[in-house]
């Protein structure tokens, strides 16, 4: 299931080939609108919908909301085998204050061996890789076995019902066998884990009184700024990797609990003890930790200063791909191939869809071109980096799913 030396140059030669095909294709995408919380996918759809099909492909749309749409494309190999799954998104995050953006938003930009643009990084360059190697993988079906499908999504930049989880749950047959997600966990590494997420809603409330009257830590803003404090205190702990995920590369956040207080709201009057306050909290856990493990400790600390209440809003446990699974080390493979260097294996930061298909016992890994740990102001991803994902995605592909003669023998 390694690629061979020959398969890793001609996907290669492939994308270099058409750089100025997947340049162009990353250009439309940025321009075709797709910013959270609207969410409205229709525009990008469109745009590798019409890139598939003049490749011969046939593209189908499957929505739950007609905004929202998703797109699905699959292909047979000539023999039986592994069903592997293409998986990206193209909703994007909200720009914020364009005023503060010193590149075009909706228009890319190339310059300096970078290209720039809302969403480019998180995650159109991705998606645009996935497709010119879905494509390329087409022109080699002769030689395949199994199926490759190729899922483009709507609606996971807010972690919603209406894109994988849709597809998922309405289509069993997407989950596949294997899982390659664009979703990169920066500077071209390997994602073979990825954090849990917790939300919580925490509320503290207190009897009504005047504010003259009141007595330290009594009123319900000091009961959750106490709250608030301890919790926030936790964000510099960090776990020992589990079983199977020894081999993590060390010094990275990944096996770093990270929290923060999102919103913070109190009612009242300034001289008047504020009746309740309330905040909402970001935990994202690590391999090695779990959410009902968070949920116990705040409910201690909750208890111990009193009047606080508790409630998770959404939430999973961290999953992971064992590094030595013949996924992890396929796309390894390939990407050594394709970049001379073999690309570190770590978790995470941000959540994925990726985490779906693990979920469902599904193996899954991410790869992609975004150039740090999380995208932001002035999106950028390197172009070479697009490139060389187009070229690794392909590689792969052929890895897991066209056979050598010794992966025949063995």
């Amino acid at each position: 299931m390694i690629p061979t030396l020959d398969d890793g140059a001609l996907a290669k030669r492939f994308a270099q080939d058409g750089r100025e095909i997947l340049v162009d294709l990353c250009a439309r995408l940025v321009e075709a609108r797709s910013p959270q919380p609207v969410g409205d996918t229709t525009a990008p759809v469109t745009v590798i919908k019409a890139f598939l099909e003049q490749a011969g492909l046939q593209p189908r749309i499957v929505a739950a909301m007609p905004n929202k749409p998703n797109l699905v494309c699959s292909f047979e190999g000539t023999q039986a085998g592994p069903h592997l799954v293409l998986n990206g998104h193209l909703d994007t995050l909200n720009a914020g204050d364009e005023a503060a953006w010193t590149v075009p938003v909706f228009q890319m930009a190339r310059n300096a061996g970078r290209l720039t643009g809302l969403g480019i990084g998180n995650m159109k360059a991705g998606s645009a890789a996935l497709a010119m190697a879905f494509v390329g993988l087409y022109q080699q079906r002769s030689r395949l076995h199994g199926r490759i499908t190729l899922t483009l999504v709507a609606d996971e930049v807010v972690f919603g019902p209406h894109g994988a989880a849709f597809l998922l749950d309405n289509e069993p047959d997407l989950t596949g066998d294997l899982l390659i997600n664009a979703e990169g966990p920066g500077f071209m590494n390997l994602a073979v884990a990825e954090k849990g997420l917790l939300w919580v809603a925490v509320e503290a409330s207190a009897p009504a009184g005047q504010g003259m009257l009141t007595r330290a830590g009594a009123s319900a803003t000091a009961r959750l700024a106490r709250f608030l404090t301890i919790v926030d205190a936790w964000n510099e702990e960090r776990v020992a990797p589990p079983a199977g995920m020894e081999d993590l590369a060390e010094g990275q956040h990944g096996l770093r609990l990270s929290v923060n207080a999102g919103t913070l709201q109190a009612a009242g009057f300034v001289s008047q003890v504020a009746t309740s306050a309330t905040a909402e909290i970001d935990f994202r856990v690590p391999p090695g930790m779990t959410i009902e493990a968070i949920e116990e400790r705040l409910n201690i600390e909750a208890g111990r200063i009193g009047g606080i209440e508790v409630r998770r809003i959404k939430g999973w446990n961290p999953n992971w791909t064992a590094i030595d699974h013949p996924l992890c080390r396929t796309v390894r493979a390939a990407s050594e191939s394709v970049r001379g260097k073999p690309p570190l294996s770590v978790v995470r930061l941000p959540a994925s869809d990726a985490a779906r298909w693990r979920a469902r016992g599904v193996p899954a890994v991410c790869y992609g071109p975004q150039a740090e740990l999380a995208s932001g102001l002035d999106d950028y991803v390197f172009e070479d980096d697009v490139v060389d994902c187009a070229a690794v995605y392909m590689a792969a592909g052929l890895g897991l799913c066209a056979p050598s003669d010794q992966d025949r023998e063995e």
